[in-house]
């Protein structure tokens, strides 16, 4: 069973704290326990053995990672492909199967089972070597803003809220750090509580860029072209989410004469596909960008070239 474990994702997870999110909820039945790296590595292999018998599955191939979740390609005893995905438990993950099970695999990858307490999932199985990020940048924002309007459905009681974050963020943000130029996080703390009034909730995936869209496998019907995966669900608008694509690809990011003109065009392609507001989407874009840049703060001088790009992006969303 340890083979199921590359030393790659060992090493990314074994000296994580514990997520203090997810200590800090009140104890709930069917959530999963705040853990240290070390020791969810120590129980890997067992949990990986007894959810294998428990879902008569039998490994399929190598595993694959992120950076919080293994996943183990796996065959059903009906032969059918599938993915088992493990997560190291954290605040963001812990509702990723009510959000799959609302949207019930359109738009998104389809979930067959799961076991909450062990931040464990069951997955369809997509094609781990067609991802959206081998597709051109302005194809891939679009595709992201068609899978917005798929995912587009109510808010779940269950969701964290976009407004409950919010709280944290304005205080992170008053507190403020001289790494990050005053005049963003000002800007940002101003613009925060208008973006929080005037709109419905939907679910959304707060981080819903093109790393986190694969195809289909090749022989899959009715399934699209192209579906998310990974989702942090939150009750928010869509607006909210356009972020991500616009922070990632960061390479091509860096060769762009005017990186202003660049920045904006990955958000105003997003907004016009998905039928967002243009102007909430680039205030929304903003404030998320100087909240990173804030966040990586502390972490200095490891997180310093991270920062720096937030604030770049930041201000290419100012006017």
């Amino acid at each position: 069973m340890p083979d199921l474990i590359p030393d790659s994702f060992a090493e990314l997870v074994r000296d994580r704290p514990a997520d203090e999110l997810l200590g800090a909820l009140p104890d709930r039945a069917g959530q999963p326990r705040a853990v240290d790296g070390a020791t969810w590595l120590d129980g890997l292999p067992a949990l990986l053995d007894r959810l294998l018998q428990d879902w008569r599955l039998r490994v399929d191939g190598p595993s694959r990672h992120g950076e919080c979740a293994l996943v183990v390609p796996v065959r059903r005893h009906t032969g059918e492909a599938a993915a088992l995905k493990v997560t190291m438990p954290h605040a963001e993950a812990r509702h990723e199967h009510l959000a799959l099970r609302a949207w019930d695999g359109r738009g998104a990858v389809r979930l067959l089972s799961a076991d909450p307490v062990a931040s464990a999932l069951l997955l369809e199985r997509l094609d781990a070597d067609r991802c959206l990020r081998d597709r051109p940048l302005l194809e891939a924002c679009e595709v992201v803003g068609l899978l917005m309007r798929d995912l587009d459905r109510p808010a779940l009681p269950r969701i964290d809220t976009v407004a409950t974050k919010a709280q944290r963020w304005a205080e992170q943000l008053s507190r403020g750090t001289p790494l990050v130029p005053r005049r963003l996080i000002e800007q940002a703390a101003s613009t925060l509580p208008d973006l929080l009034t005037g709109t419905s909730a939907s679910l959304v995936h707060e981080d819903l860029h093109d790393l986190n869209v694969l195809a289909p496998l090749p022989d899959a019907t009715n399934r699209g072209d192209w579906l998310a995966i990974d989702p942090k669900p939150v009750a928010a608008e869509w607006a909210y989410a356009v972020a991500p694509v616009v922070w990632n690809r960061a390479e091509e990011a860096a060769r762009a004469s005017n990186l202003r003109t660049h920045a904006r065009l990955r958000a105003d392609v997003v907004a016009e596909a998905a039928g967002l507001d243009e102007d909430r989407v680039r205030a929304w874009t903003f404030v998320r960008l100087v909240l990173n840049a804030v966040w990586a703060a502390p972490h200095a001088p490891a997180s310093d070239d991270f920062r720096a790009r937030m604030i770049a992006l930041a201000k290419a969303f100012t006017d």
